[in-house]
């Protein structure tokens, strides 16, 4: 196959908010003066015969990202294996995320967003995040020469605060809810650039490479279902882009649906879905499943909005079910974080209800490493 080539991009990025207003990107601009979250207009998807395939990352789709080669930053992210299982009688995908240089899906956004955010002449970056994302953005920025601070709860893990203040990033520390310690980045962004994978557009156009994937590794096809847990729901939106693309170049023929499972007391997704009050549950409790523990999703609508559309289904799961769904895959030789077993965890509700077949092509997105918990993993094994 011949390589890509990047595309002339002689107009600036243009993104739009909610309210249809569209602005060029800048280094600042990361949402909409109406307060939303901004989204690219569609890309071109990638053709088999434009695939790098000598390109063992993401990059092998250079033309389908709207970052010049020239500004990538790069760690070898992305092309990660997607391993046929036997799961409950069915042959089951499971796409191994943690094969990420930072071991998590989140690489896949942040090396896009980094390398807009270096073109753009940024020499410091702020983020927010419950670990895995703060790892990825303190990661990448190490390897682009640019400083980062990391805003995270006090309660993350602490295997996932060691490997960002190993990268050389600073960390503040914030009591709290995620949404607590999101709203004291968005204060903070006034100050640095907000390199935030919930918010930065360009995050999205890095996290869509998982789904070209699955359609080159299926020999390009598009599989049946894709299971996935949401906590912003980030993989939400990112296969509902990509999966769109594809359909819009006439590369496949459906979507695949998109069935997604959250933690049942931070189910805000799946409860919106379901037409069920998320207040409905009552307070809120911490979960094993730190990752997914988001109140207020910054894209809700649009993550909402993407599940029916792609004839997809969503459910909540218990602590009790994510801890089963751990032991599982460790059986199977997959150590799988438990916000990565929500997914799990999920598929076996689909299985048993009748959303997922037999006869189906199914993948199941496996998010980050149990060795970015292990204070979680403990807990599991120490009740089994």
């Amino acid at each position: 196959m011949t390589p890509q080539t990047d595309r002339a991009r002689t107009e600036p990025v243009c993104a739009s908010d909610r309210s249809g207003a569209r602005y060029p990107l800048t280094v600042d601009r990361w949402r909409g003066e109406d307060g939303s979250p901004l989204m690219l207009s569609p890309m071109a998807a990638p053709t088999p015969d434009t695939i790098d395939t000598s390109e063992r990352s993401l990059w092998r789709y250079a033309g389908a990202l709207p970052v010049a080669g020239a500004h990538r930053v790069s760690l070898g992210e992305g092309w990660t294996p997607m391993v046929p299982l036997d799961w409950s009688g069915r042959r089951v995908h499971f796409k191994l995320e943690w094969f990420n240089p930072t071991s998590s899906f989140k690489d896949r956004g942040v090396s896009v967003m980094v390398s807009y955010l270096r073109s753009q002449g940024a020499r410091r970056v702020l983020e927010d995040s419950s670990g895995n994302g703060g790892s990825a953005v303190a990661a990448y920025a190490a390897a682009a020469g640019i400083a980062a601070k990391i805003i995270a709860p006090e309660a993350t893990s602490a295997a996932k605060i060691l490997q960002i203040e190993a990268f050389g990033a600073e960390v503040e520390l914030v009591g709290g809810t995620r949404d607590e310690v999101a709203a004291e980045a968005v204060r903070q962004s006034a100050r640095i650039p907000y390199a935030s994978h919930n918010w930065h557009p360009m995050f999205l156009q890095g996290a869509k490479t998982i789904a070209y994937e699955m359609w080159e590794m299926l020999d390009f096809t598009a599989p049946d279902n894709v299971v996935l847990v949401a906590g912003a729901g980030s993989n939400i939106l990112a296969c509902d882009i990509a999966f769109t693309e594809l359909m819009s170049a006439g590369l496949i023929a459906r979507r695949p649906r998109l069935l997604v499972g959250q933690p049942e007391h931070w189910a805000t997704i799946v409860d919106t879905v379901n037409g069920v009050d998320p207040a409905s549950r009552g307070p809120r409790v911490a979960t094993i499943a730190e990752g997914a523990s988001i109140a207020s999703p910054v894209r809700l609508p649009e993550a909402v909005a993407a599940v029916p559309r792609s004839g997809g289904a969503a459910v909540a799961v218990s602590d009790d079910e994510i801890r089963s769904a751990v032991r599982r895959l460790t059986r199977r030789g997959l150590f799988a974080e438990p916000t990565s077993a929500v997914a799990a965890a999920a598929l076996d509700r689909f299985i048993t209800d009748g959303t997922v077949a037999a006869d189906q092509t199914t993948v199941v997105v496996l998010t980050g490493s149990g060795l970015k918990s292990t204070d979680k993993m403990a807990t599991v094994f120490a009740s089994s």
